[in-house]
């Protein structure tokens, strides 16, 4: 008897449904598959990890944030404990993906990543401080402000950084794959692609921000100002025989205290910005800037023109 054509549709549904669900098929997607009880990294996890963390890190300007003095110490208590909790079953889902299903007992990666969870929340309160002259530098930075309260509720720029601190804390604790989970979520909001492996100074400006990048092995110095546009990114990348980008080696630049870079600047390359320069806006730089040194393209009636009605 020939199949009928629904029972061909269900027998093909069936086979892509079995292929969708084949271990080896998704091992090199989904590691953490390879034996029972391994956590998953989930982006709605990443997504709750940023907002409690904004949360203790400042209370009445996050979503569900609890404005009254006389609650706050119980309230921020369960935020921090339930950060805690979801915060070690990401990191141990890193753990385990980055390691591709390791042989490491799950309560020994259970312990290490309870671990890095408390130190992330004891680690708040000075990474709260650090904020706390971005805030500063941003409010004094823009005439446009109102108020700090107003940087800390509205600002992208300042958004994308509190995600940069937030991921870069848990790259520096060893955390795989999690840190730039947090920072690709602000990046998607914001338009801002800060790398957590970057180093960043205090009193840190981005103003506007959108199409900022920085670049992984950029270094920062304090109180940089940078507009909308900016590139911190490298020029080149060794290969290694088998023609694959070599890994961990530093190509970004190097932005000494004290610069200002206005927007779509492109520095590009282990290049120093000295203390104090200014880098214009729309200029390529490939080179060292010496300190206090400024970088301005020409003013346009300085151009000659190379063709046109008016050229002479």
């Amino acid at each position: 008897m020939e199949p009928t054509p629904q029972l061909i549709r269900q027998q093909n549904l069936d086979r892509a449904i079995a292929r969708l669900c084949s271990i080896d098929e998704m091992r090199h997607t989904c590691p953490t598959l390879s034996r029972e009880g391994e956590p998953m990294l989930s982006s709605d996890s990443v997504k709750k990890i940023a907002r409690l963390a904004g949360r203790l890190l400042f209370p009445g300007f996050a979503e569900d944030s609890v404005t009254n003095p006389s609650v706050m110490r119980s309230s921020m208590t369960l935020d921090a404990y339930e950060l805690i909790d979801v915060l070690t079953h990401q990191v141990m889902a890193a753990m385990c993906f980055s390691a591709g299903g390791c042989s490491t007992p799950l309560s020994e990666i259970h312990q290490r990543a309870e671990a890095i969870a408390e130190d992330f929340v004891t680690a708040l309160p000075e990474m709260r401080r650090i904020l706390d002259t971005d805030i500063q530098a941003t409010f004094k930075a823009d005439p446009a402000a109102d108020s700090p309260y107003e940087v800390i509720a509205s600002y992208p720029g300042f958004r994308a950084t509190v995600c940069y601190r937030i991921a870069h804390q848990l790259y520096e604790a060893g955390v795989p794959i999690l840190p730039r989970m947090i920072s690709e979520l602000a990046h998607s909001i914001t338009g801002i692609d800060i790398h957590p492996a970057a180093t960043i100074g205090h009193s840190f400006v981005i103003d506007h921000g959108t199409g900022v990048v920085i670049g992984a092995t950029a270094i920062i110095g304090d109180r940089v100002c940078i507009y909308q546009g900016v590139t911190l990114g490298a020029r080149s990348f060794v290969k290694d025989q088998d023609d694959n980008p070599v890994k961990g080696l530093p190509r970004h630049p190097i932005i000494g205290d004290d610069v200002v870079i206005y927007s779509n600047a492109t520095i590009l390359g282990r290049v120093t910005i000295g203390q104090g320069a200014v880098i214009g806006g729309n200029i390529w730089v490939a080179r060292d800037v010496a300190p206090g040194e400024k970088l301005v393209q020409a003013r346009a009636d300085n151009f000659v023109s190379s063709g046109g009605a008016n050229s002479k």
